[in-house]
């Protein structure tokens, strides 16, 4: 059989629009093509396992004295809200080690009974995972 001959039958035939059915859009229609993820989730994996923590570092006495008198001079300001810069030690949630995290905002009040700072949006920073504290006069959040 010719090649050239086999669709004659249909070539000139009109294109049939489905009364029932919507047209698939070419987007739709490209998504049947895409390739197949059969390792979903494995691209994540590789970029946790890449992603780097480091270690608390071990604090000494000198420098908790002066986070001591740092806080307590915060805390005799409290009724103010005043605004500071922490940096503090966030654990990972995922893996061992964490990061350490300095925020800038003004402070909503302070546990001294649980030992935490609740910072304006909500963040609890422990007193034991501060590094630097400082209070920054005469700002306010805005």
């Amino acid at each position: 059989m010719n090649e050239a001959h086999d669709y004659e039958d249909i070539i000139d035939m009109p294109y049939h629009k489905s009364e029932v059915h919507q047209h698939m859009s070419l987007y739709d229609r490209a998504a049947q093509f895409s390739p197949f993820a059969a390792l979903t989730g494995h691209e994540d994996a590789i970029e946790e396992t890449g992603r780097l923590t480091v270690s608390k570092a071990d604090i000494d006495e000198s420098v908790k004295e002066k986070l001591d008198a740092e806080l307590i001079r915060i805390i005799d300001k409290i009724d103010e809200c005043p605004y500071i810069s922490v940096t503090y030690y966030k654990p990972d949630e995922k893996k061992s080690g964490g990061a350490y995290i300095t925020y800038e905002g003004n402070i909503r009040k302070i546990d001294e009974y649980a030992r935490t700072i609740v910072m304006d949006n909500e963040i609890n920073i422990s007193f034991d995972d501060i590094v630097e504290i400082k209070l920054i006069q005469g700002k306010y959040a805005e």
